[in-house]
Order: structure tokens, then sequence, then C-alpha cells
């Protein structure tokens, strides 16, 4: 199979969909890999360490979108992007499609293709492509409050450990998986009061057997997010629906509560954000403020430490990619039924129930659009 690896254009995004050694995997199996120059070098992936590994180094995407049989990237398809997509071609990346209507439209316009890393499932229930990011912005998560918490970033001017003699800031997580408990676990490290709040008592328990009296656990409801929120001097939004739009779960009302300078990091922000008053940014320009409150919405999180999440995600990917191009994705899909979950969009159809509920869409199961 031809595989094209275009260079990321999302601002201040400097990922790449495929390493060198993920390269040389699927040369080994007989394939042949198209990257476009300078796809890696912001984050010390050379040309010269493509060119060994066997890849034909692509001076522009248009060529790789053209020619190639299976586009591998990172982030969703700009629009011109989704323009070039031809019909049948394979598209295997993040899309987060529910709160984008635009970008559905366009892929159903192409007639490609479109797995999304983000609905790919496992044995266990997980989201085994989902989660290697979850965990990079779960701790991105921590970092960043911090930071918007300086008071030369606008926050109130709290370290989050506190120092002895000095209460430490009163940190909230709102959701209980991978992006919560990577979260919680920073900010239990830096010395903060964390507390956890999820639907799952299963998950709360395991949480206090694991933690103990370092991390307070609440079960998650209208009236104990918004006592939470407004005590906290941090706020973490790490709630996922898989496939869906983001539940709004702290109101532009609540905010009136809390503390003037304190921060709303809203990591659900990739599938529409889980605060009223999210709109998504960019680590160009990464914060606004509202009623107050530091709202920090950066879309592609993990993005901030792109090599890191390259190599991260990468791993993860390189199993179904190679499934993929070993076998072709109608053979692929049929004989992995968690591959499978991940087709969103088939050739003008829409493959993922929870986008077409969104979206407002005719949901075409993956069975049947690929018999």
């Amino acid at each position: 199979m031809l595989i094209g690896i275009p260079k990321e254009i999302k601002n201040n995004e400097y990922r790449v969909g495929m390493t060198p050694a993920g390269v040389r995997e699927l040369v080994a199996h007989g394939h042949q890999v198209m990257v476009q120059r300078d796809s890696g070098s912001a984050i010390g992936l050379s040309n010269q360490q493509y060119e060994a590994a066997g890849a034909q180094l692509i001076d522009t995407p248009e060529e790789i979108f053209a020619t190639a049989e299976m586009i591998i990237k990172v982030k969703e398809p700009q629009p011109n992007e989704c323009k070039m997509l031809r019909p049948g071609q394979l598209l295997f990346t993040y899309l987060h499609l529910a709160p984008d209507p635009e970008q559905t439209r366009l892929l159903i316009e192409s007639d490609c293709i479109a797995i999304a890393y983000e609905t790919v499932t496992d044995a266990q229930g997980g989201l085994p492509l989902l989660a290697p990011m979850s965990e990079v912005a779960g701790r991105m998560a921590i970092q960043a409050g911090a930071h918007a918490l300086e008071k030369s970033q606008g926050g109130m001017g709290i370290l989050l450990g506190g120092v002895p003699g000095v209460a430490p800031a009163k940190v909230t997580v709102i959701g209980g998986g991978v992006v919560g408990i990577n979260a919680a676990r920073m900010a239990i490290g830096l010395g903060a009061d964390v507390t956890i709040l999820d639907r799952s008592i299963p998950r709360l328990k395991a949480l206090d057997e694991q933690y103990g009296p370092r991390l307070k656990t609440l079960y998650s409801s209208v009236e104990s997010i918004e006592h939470e929120v407004a005590a906290s001097d941090l706020v973490i939004g790490a709630v996922l629906i898989p496939g869906a739009a983001a539940p709004k779960l702290v109101t532009r009302e609540m905010l009136k509560e809390m503390k003037n300078g304190s921060v709303l990091v809203d990591v659900a922000i990739d599938q529409g954000g889980c605060f009223e008053t999210s709109h998504a940014t960019t680590h160009q320009d990464p914060t606004y403020e509202v009623e107050g409150i530091i709202h920090y919405c950066v879309a592609n999180m993990p993005g901030g430490v792109a090599r890191t999440s390259t190599f991260a995600l990468t791993n993860a990917t390189l199993p179904f990619a190679l499934a993929l191009a070993n076998k072709g994705y109608k053979q692929a899909l049929l004989d992995d039924p968690h591959l499978r979950d991940g087709l969103n969009v088939h050739r003008g159809n829409i493959t993922c129930e929870a986008v077409a509920r969104d979206l407002g869409y005719d949901y075409l199961s993956p069975e049947k659009s690929i018999s």
C-alpha cells in the first residue's frame, strides 16, 4: 500500500503521524511511505532519519493527497485538506466530528473512508488510541492551570502546593477517566488539595484505595459540581462520552460563585467542551476570561509537548496502521471489531452512532457499510 504522512498544519501543531521507526516497520512489511519534507523536524525527527527508514520525501501535501492510498495524520483534516481527499481514499487520524459539522460535511462530500483514533476500542472497553493523548493532556492540564493561576497570566496569584504556613490551592477534577486520573496524580504530586468527581462508584472506590486520604472522591451531581467549583482555585474538565459531544457540566451561573482569578481548564474541548462558556483556543493564544474566571481551552493540548506526544501516539497507532495496510481496510475492519468501532465516515455515510445522533445524520452501521 502507498501511505502518505503530510505535515500537520493546525495552529502550533508539531506532532507527526508516523516516526521514522514506524516508517521502517511499514517498509519492512512491503509498503511504500511518502513523508512530507520537514514534517518532524521541529521535534528532532530529521528528513535524513525518514529517508534512512525508507521513506520518500515529498515537498507538498498536494502530491501526498493526490497519490497515497492511506493518509495517516494526527489532527483532524483542515478544510483545505478535506477538499484534497479522494473518493475511496483511507484517512486514519483523530477526527472529533460531533462538535464539528463542517468537517463532517466535507468528509461526507469527499467520499473517503475516515477512521477516527478516538473511537477505536479494546477488549476492556477502553479507547487505546485516545488513552496516550489523554494521559498527556491530563498531566498538561495541571501544568497549564498552575501557570494560568500566576498573577502575570491573569490568575489570582496562587501556588498550587502552597508553602509552609500557607494553604495549597484547591483543585477539582470533573471526570475520573484517563484524563482525570492523570490530572489528579500531577496535582497531588505538586501538593495541592485535590478532589475528583465521577459517576462510577467502582471508579471512585478504586481511586480511594489507590490514593487514600491524599485524594478526596465525590459522586458527581449538579449539586456536588456546583459546590466544588465555587470553592476551587483550579477546575479541570475531564469528561468524555466516546464519539459524542461533551455534556455542559459547569454553567455560566456557576462561574459567578467562583473567586475572581480562578482557572478552568477544559480538556474536553476537542468534543465541544464541558463548560458552558468554553470555546476552543490555541497554544498561541491559550486563555480568555469570562465572569472574572480564566479559561484555558486549547484544542490540541498534547501538541505543546509534541515530541513526547508523537512517540506515545504512534506507539499505539502503528499496529492498527499495519493491519490496515497489510489486509486492506475492509478485511482489517471485518477481522477486528475494535478497529471497526473507529470507522466514522464511509463513502458518504456516517457510521458512528454518536456522531449521527449529535449532528442529525442518518446512521449506517459499519458492518452494513462495508459489506
